[in-house]
C-alpha cells in the first residue's frame, strides 16, 4: 500500500502560481522546467499534475498549439535529443518508426505528439542534476490546453512515463515526491523529488496502487464545525474512490456528499449574504461581508475536517475549500462542487498544505 501525506515538508524545487483569471479563479501550480544541450537551453512552465502521467511541451512542429508563456521547443537544436523509436511496448505512428502519445484531461482536453528524450532540468534551485527522460513533444492540443498560458504538463502519476517513476527506474530519487502549497493569496510553493524524513504532525492514509493509476486514498467521513455529516462512507468509494489531483485547483464531490457539505456550510453562517458568483456562466456558492482579511477567515466559516479510514484527521481552514470573488472585495466563494454524475471524488491542491507519495 502506498502512504499518502499532507502536512509541510521541505523547500527544494520551487515553482509559482499563475495569476487567475479575470472571471475564475484557477491557480495551477507552476514548475520550471528546462530542456537543455550545449547548443540550447529552453525553459518551460508546466502545470504539475499529480492526475496523469506524461510530461510534454509544445515543438516547434506543433501547428494547431496555442500562444503560450515560452517559445516552442526546438528538437532539431539540441545534440541531446532523439525521438523514442517504434518498440513493441509503445503506441507507434503510421511510418511504424516513432513512439506517440495521446492523453486525454477530465475537462475533455487533448494533447498528442511523439515521445522523445533529453536532458531535464527542475528549475534554477533544483539540487537535482539533469537527467535524461522521456517527454512528449506535442503536436497537436485542444480545449484548455490550447488557450492555458502555462506552456505544457508535468505527469507525476503512476507509470512508465511518469517523470518520477523515470527517476525512480534510474535510482536517482527514493520512490517518493512531496508538493508544498503556499496557500490562498501566498503564490509560491515547492516539489520534493525523493524521500524526506516527515514531522511529527504528519497526517497519513493509504493508496491502493493496484486500483488505477491515481492516487486514491481512503475517505470515509466530512465533519464541518466538528460536526460529522450524514454520509455513507461507500459514497466516497465510487469508481476510482477519492484521488488527490494536483491538475485541479478545487474538490469535486458526488451529489450525495456535495449537497451535505453544501448545506452544512450554510447552517453554520451568520451574518454572510448570498451573492452571485463572478462567472455568470457558474452557479457559484458565494458570500460576502466576510472581511478581506484571509486570517480572520474561521471566526466567519467553520472548519472542515477529513476523516480516513485509519482514523487520522486532516483538518481544513477555510482557506482550503474557498476562493476569493474576483469582483466583490471581501467576498468568497465555496471551491467544493458537485462532481455531475461522475461518482469519483476529486480533491485538488487548494485542499492541502501539503500532499505527498512515499
Amino acid at each position: 500500500m502506498t502512504t499518502v501525506t499532507a502536512t509541510l515538508f521541505l523547500l527544494i524545487v520551487t515553482f509559482s502560481i499563475l495569476p487567475p483569471s479575470e472571471s475564475y479563479n484557477h491557480q495551477p501550480l507552476i514548475l520550471p522546467l528546462s530542456l537543455s544541450s550545449p547548443k540550447i537551453s529552453d525553459e518551460f512552465a508546466l502545470i504539475v499534475d499529480t492526475g496523469s502521467t506524461v510530461t510534454y511541451v509544445p515543438c516547434n512542429t506543433c501547428d494547431q498549439c496555442g500562444n503560450h508563456q515560452n517559445p516552442k521547443f526546438q528538437p532539431d537544436l539540441s545534440n541531446t535529443y532523439h525521438p523514442v523509436k517504434c518498440n513493441p511496448d509503445c503506441t507507434c505512428n503510421d511510418d511504424n518508426d516513432q513512439c506517440i502519445y495521446e492523453t486525454q484531461y477530465a475537462e475533455m482536453s487533448s494533447s498528442s505528439g511523439i515521445l522523445g528524450e533529453d536532458l531535464i532540468t527542475f528549475g534554477n534551485l533544483s539540487e537535482l542534476k539533469p537527467q535524461r527522460a522521456v517527454f512528449g513533444c506535442e503536436n497537436a492540443e485542444t480545449g484548455d490546453l490550447y488557450s492555458q498560458r502555462a506552456d505544457g504538463i508535468m505527469g507525476l502519476g503512476r507509470g512508465e512515463l511518469s517523470i518520477v517513476d523515470q527517476l525512480v527506474e534510474k535510482g536517482v530519487i527514493d520512490d517518493s515526491f512531496s508538493l508544498c502549497y503556499g496557500g490562498m493569496d501566498v503564490g509560491e510553493g515547492a516539489m520534493v523529488l525523493g524521500q524526506v524524513s516527515p514531522p511529527a504532525d504528519m497526517v497519513f492514509t493509504h493508496s491502493d496502487s493496484s486500483r488505477s493509476e491515481y492516487y486514491n486514498i481512503e475517505l470515509k467521513e466530512l465533519h464541518v464545525a466538528g460536526k460529522k455529516l450524514d454520509i455513507d462512507p461507500q459514497v466516497f468509494d465510487g469508481k476510482y474512490g477519492t484521488v488527490l489531483d494536483s491538475g485541479t485547483t478545487y474538490a469535486y464531490l458526488p451529489e450525495a456528499a456535495f449537497v451535505a457539505f453544501k448545506q452544512a456550510i450554510m447552517n453554520e453562517l451568520n451574518g454572510l449574504k448570498r451573492i452571485r458568483g463572478p462567472d455568470p456562466n457558474y452557479n457559484d456558492i458565494c458570500f460576502s461581508g466576510a472581511g478581506s482579511d484571509i486570517s480572520e477567515l474561521s471566526k466567519t466559516f467553520p472548519s472542515v475536517d477529513m476523516v480516513f479510514e485509519n482514523g487520522q484527521k486532516y483538518l481544513m481552514s477555510p482557506e482550503n475549500y474557498l476562493f476569493k470573488h474576483s469582483k466583490v472585495p471581501g467576498a468568497y466563494c465555496l471551491g467544493v462542487f458537485q462532481n455531475g454524475k461522475d461518482l469519483t471524488t476529486f480533491l485538488g491542491d487548494q485542499l492541502f498544505s501539503v500532499m505527498g507519495q512515499t
